[in-house]
């Protein structure tokens, strides 16, 4: 019973202590250290080695191992770093060098300075869109030897930038203000695939003579320009040309003569009133054609000599009458591929006036689309 007595105020002392806290492995180390240097003050049993107070000592790091920093106000995964919409006035520094992703949309930058993106070898695909850039030092993308996707879209620029990474397959630059394309401007970029390049005040002129050389582009986009005409020095390679929102008026016999890969054209929101009989022949691989809101009085010419045309907007022009052999080859002519698309609403053409035989080679009554013409 007097054991008992004894022992309880002791267990109410260890109750009082302390809680327990988990160190962290760095802290283990400072303590296993910490025991070693005071053990060594007394005198050292025979046969340690004297060197073993100091193997342990581990210097500590500033930011612990495996967590790359972040720069602040950013969001950081494996390899991407999400920097949009947070108001910025220049590019972060900090940004891991391991970066494949970059996204700095949405903000404020006005500049891209020479070292903003410096050791980032590895980056992949780089966002700027939608800030207010206007400048770019030349040799601001060198480090970027693997970059393939470059956003530079709403910005400022005047120029297309200087020494673009050889390696881009994408280039998404519309809406700024370029009103030149040089010569170098795609230098060495036998990767590149896709341009898109639309809302800049681009003129025929604006492109000099070989600008688009060593090029094998699949895809482009020049819309909303101040384009008077097809341009003539595009890529041969091109599968897309999209023209739409400029100021063509005709389609002349010799404007789509390199172009016979292409297999979706995009002429829609112009100004065209004519085009040139025998000019769609150089498009055998034609697929969907995009004449919407001109002002074409009749059906193109050379629609039944296309095998593979499926899709043809024709709306909101002036065209009145639709013909019987229009748009399907006559008599006993091959077609490869029915039309499952053909838009003629908006147009002074009374359907009720279309011989049915007009439609043969559709797929079905729902594909073609009427509607009602008001002026």
């Amino acid at each position: 019973m007097k054991k008992a007595i004894v022992l309880l105020p002791c267990l109410l002392a260890w109750c009082l202590a302390s809680p327990f806290q988990q160190h962290d492995f760095l802290d283990f180390i400072d303590d296993l250290t910490g025991m070693q240097n005071d053990e060594g003050s007394a005198d050292e049993p025979t046969g340690t080695p004297p060197t073993m107070k100091t193997d342990l000592t581990v210097p500590r790091p500033t930011v612990p191992y495996g967590y790359p920093v972040c720069p602040f106000g950013c969001q950081c995964h494996v390899r991407v770093i999400q920097c949009s919409d947070l108001g910025l006035k220049e590019v972060p520094g900090n940004i891991p060098s391991d970066t494949t992703l970059l996204d700095l949309q949405n903000n404020k930058i006005t500049e891209i300075k020479e070292k903003d993106f410096k050791g980032l070898n590895k980056l992949y695909a780089l966002y700027l869109v939608n800030n207010k850039i206007s400048k770019v030092h030349p040799k601001a993308f060198q480090p970027m030897v693997t970059l393939q996707k470059l956003y530079l879209s709403k910005n400022a620029l005047v120029e297309i930038p200087k020494n673009l990474p050889r390696s881009l397959v994408e280039l998404r630059i519309h809406e700024n203000r370029i009103k030149k394309v040089p010569k170098e401007a795609f230098r060495g970029m036998k990767h590149m695939n896709c341009i898109e390049m639309g809302g800049n005040p681009l003129e025929n002129g604006g492109f000099e003579p070989g600008a688009f050389d060593g090029l094998k582009l699949n895809y482009i986009r020049i819309s909303e320009a101040k384009l008077s005409g097809v341009p003539k020095d595009l890529p041969k390679t091109l599968h897309e040309l999209h023209l739409d929102h400029n100021k063509i008026q005709a389609i002349e016999l010799e404007d789509l003569i390199r172009y016979n890969n292409v297999y979706r054209l995009g002429l829609g929101f112009n100004q065209i009133r004519d085009i040139e009989n025998g000019s769609l022949a150089f498009l055998p691989n034609l697929r969907e054609l995009h004449l919407d809101h001109n002002n074409l009085t009749h059906v193109p010419t050379g629609l039944t000599d296309m095998k593979y045309l499926q899709v043809v907007y024709l709306h909101s022009n002036n065209i009145s009458q639709v013909a019987v052999n229009d748009f399907c080859p006559p008599g006993f002519g091959f077609k490869k591929a029915f039309y499952h698309g053909i838009s003629l609403f908006n147009n002074p053409v009374n359907y009720w006036d279309v011989q049915p035989a007009a439609f043969r080679c559709v797929t079905d009554r729902m594909a073609i689309q009427f509607g009602n013409y008001r002026k």
